[in-house]
């Protein structure tokens, strides 16, 4: 007698696994058969955590700092956090408005499990990252995703978000500077977001974790310099993934109302309790030690989005944003789309970034992935030498297809 077949939740059935991990295992896997791959998939700095944040998670575990903390994470971290944020963006928060969690994406997921009923609509300007849609859905909401055109630099239209905004809009997601495009929302996008939110009472998350990665003259806009009125309608997330490349440390944070950030905690203390306590000495060297690891980044970073911006521009057929933020391009390749390869026909940025892994040998994300199938999306977070040679196959690769 066979053994029954045990059915899955229905909550998880729609769900897709995260198409930017698949990618980079699958680019890691041909890399350690063999294959000369230059991955672009990644979504990480490619600089080492800096020493002195490292010398603090060592530190923790030579002196025994390895056993539980506080749910919602250490007090000294929260205090720093807090103090953080009033340096930065003049905001004043106590320790009991932040919540620590194991990354920024934990901290999403326990935001929309606070905070959405079934039936819940939550704007997602378009393209998104990835993870929003799901963590939405799993928490009952229904993601309403909001466009944003290539033409206006990917920024708000405010006729397009009144548009889709109904009775039913519970919150909306706020990502300046963008994964996956690199832009950022203007002042005016922003001002239009703050008078809706105030007028019909939405949850403004504005997901911050790029944000000292901005290659503007001016000062990075943010919605509560807009409206300070709204702090107690808005959630900041951030953390020290992006900051000081910390990815794999898994450190995040959500400022906030006291009331939600309590009901997070709730969640997380049955989840997965506290982050790590090796991680949050870590985290708290970052936070209150130097903040010029950032800095550093970001002039490494400029010159190579200035060479990959117009490396794309000058392929015929290929139009892409100039990213403002973060270290991705977001090109578009829709006029390749209808073109062949040895009789294999490009309909979609799905076949087109399977098409550069197996014949360029070069590792993108599908733009599919993001609700953007016109694009692809490139990390610029490694060096020029490879984002050189990278763009020297994918012209090539574009060449050969026929049709």
């Amino acid at each position: 007698m066979s053994a029954p077949i045990i059915t899955l939740a229905d909550r998880v059935i729609n769900i897709k696994p995260s198409p930017t991990l698949a990618v980079n295992a699958k680019a890691k896997a041909l890399k350690a058969a063999g294959a000369d791959i230059l991955n672009f998939s990644v979504g990480e700095p490619d600089f080492d955590t800096p020493p002195h944040i490292c010398e603090a998670g060592k530190k923790a575990i030579d002196d025994g700092f390895t056993r539980y903390t506080a749910v919602p994470g250490m007090p000294e971290l929260r205090e720093a956090i807090c103090q953080r944020l009033q340096q930065d963006k003049g905001l004043s928060y106590s320790m009991d408005e932040i919540q620590v969690a194991c990354g920024g994406k934990h901290g999403l997921y326990n935001m929309f499990q606070a905070v959405l009923n079934p039936g819940d609509e939550v704007l997602i300007p378009t393209p998104y990252w990835v993870s929003y849609p799901p963590m939405v859905q799993l928490a009952g909401g229904i993601p309403v995703l909001l466009p944003l055109l290539e033409q206006d630099d990917f920024d708000l239209n405010p006729a397009i978000l009144q548009q889709y905004a109904t009775g039913k809009t519970r919150a909306i997601i706020l990502n300046s500077p963008s994964n996956p495009t690199g832009s950022t929302f203007s002042v005016e996008a922003l001002q239009s977001i703050a008078r809706q939110a105030r007028e019909h009472g939405w949850l403004i998350i504005t997901d911050d974790i790029y944000d000292t990665i901005s290659y503007m003259d001016t000062e990075l806009p943010h919605i509560l310099d807009i409206d300070r009125g709204l702090k107690e309608q808005t959630l900041i997330l951030n953390g020290v993934s992006k900051s000081f490349a910390m990815t794999g440390w898994r450190i995040g944070w959500t400022a906030g109302p006291k009331h939600i950030i309590a009901a997070m905690n709730k969640i997380q203390g049955q989840s997965t309790s506290n982050p790590s306590s090796i991680s949050q000495k870590a985290a708290l060297a970052a936070v209150s030690g130097p903040q010029d690891f950032p800095k550093i980044m970001q002039q490494a970073f400029l010159p190579r989005r200035d060479f990959f911006v117009a490396a794309l521009r000058a392929i015929e057929g290929v139009s892409c944003v100039k990213p403002k933020g973060a270290f991705y391009v977001f090109p578009n390749f829709s006029a390749y789309f209808g073109k062949s390869f040895n009789g294999k026909v490009i309909n979609n940025s799905v076949d087109l970034a399977d098409y550069f892994l197996d014949e360029a040998q070069v590792a993108s994300v599908p733009g599919a992935a993001f609700g953007a199938d016109d694009f692809v999306r490139f990390s610029f977070a490694t060096s020029m030498e490879i984002i050189k040679d990278g763009m020297s196959r994918i012209k090539k690769a574009l060449a050969n297809l026929e049709g």
